[in-house]
């Protein structure tokens, strides 16, 4: 296993730390007035979901996690359990709601998601920055409310619920930027 010196240190690598995977969020860098530099490191652990707040002295080494990227889609959902197949080898892989979290709400049959495997195993995904689902329930609008200010609850069918304008019915197809969870636009189909 390869290791990362200090002065390697950048913002997105994936490092291990006591046996356990971590991405590195901040580094900060600095000199006191004598001694050795000292690097500010901010990691957050890619399998508790946790933080970790580490200060390494120059010359200090981290051990490169092996961290492995695979492309998958979406299955279906069987209780508390995700089911995901590997596009290429079409092994299947199982998450659980804790390791899946929030992005339970984007999760459609056939949607294409990242998965980080830690020495085999899946611990985390990343869906598609953008989203497309269809709204199953949402209130009737009012007459005459088209301005985009205007924001009601609408359920897509995933089981999520979004803020969207005004003028979405139920049926309308919408895209949601699942970073920050927002509507983007209704999609004509």
């Amino acid at each position: 296993m390869g290791v990362y010196k200090t002065s390697d240190l950048k913002k997105g690598l994936k490092v291990q730390i006591d046996g356990e995977p971590y991405l590195l969020q901040e580094v900060d860098f600095f000199k006191p007035g004598k001694g050795n530099a000292l690097y500010r490191c901010r990691l957050k652990n890619l399998v508790r979901n946790t933080m970790l707040d580490r200060t390494l002295k120059g010359g200090d080494e981290l051990e490169i996690a092996d961290i492995e990227e695979i492309d998958t889609v979406f299955l279906y959902k069987q209780s508390d359990t995700f089911v995901f197949m590997d596009s290429t080898s079409y092994e299947q892989y199982e998450l659980t709601e804790g390791q899946v979290d929030e992005y339970w709400k984007y999760l459609t049959e056939n949607l294409p998601v990242s998965m980080l495997l830690f020495n085999g195993n899946p611990i985390t995904l990343s869906p598609p920055s953008h989203v497309e689902m269809k709204v199953v329930e949402t209130e009737p609008g009012t007459k005459g409310d088209t301005a985009t200010s205007v924001t009601k609850p609408a359920k897509v069918e995933t089981g999520g619920e979004f803020q969207v304008p005004g003028f979405i019915k139920e049926g309308n197809v919408i895209k949601i930027d699942t970073r920050t969870g927002e509507y983007v636009e209704r999609v004509s189909i």
